[in-house]
């Protein structure tokens, strides 16, 4: 099975260390403890790997954080990856720092990233 891991943030020095970022950086730490890199590609950075069975496609969008639709789809597509199998990082202000939500569908509860992606993939 083929997964999508997509960290939202904004690309450029002035964003790197933002809580908007939050998606790159969870991407990167998993990067680097599973030895892996990225590289540039086609809408962003991107790093493949294996993990129990499963391929993972791990990318970190280089458009900005609000207009990240156009990258998920392409290595959707791409990768042919179910809808499903579709993982989106990103920062929540309505969370206390540290915690964490998994939600497997909703709304995109105001997030201009998620709102893109949402647009972008028809959903």
């Amino acid at each position: 099975m083929k997964y999508l891991i997509v960290g939202l943030g904004n690309i450029g020095d002035e964003y790197r260390g933002t809580r908007h970022n939050i998606g790159f950086r969870i991407l990167d730490a998993f990067a680097e403890a599973s030895n892996i890199s990225f590289s540039t590609e086609r809408y962003g950075d991107v790093a493949h790997m294996r993990l129990k069975n499963k391929q993972l496609t791990l990318l970190k969008p280089s458009t900005y954080m609000n207009l990240s639709g156009n990258a998920v789809r392409y290595w959707k597509e791409k990768e042919n990856i179910d809808i499903s199998h579709i993982l989106v990082l990103v920062d929540d202000i309505a969370l206390p720092f540290g915690a964490i939500r998994i939600k497997p569908n909703g709304s995109d509860a105001g997030h201009n990233g998620l709102k893109n992606i949402a647009q972008m993939l028809g959903t």
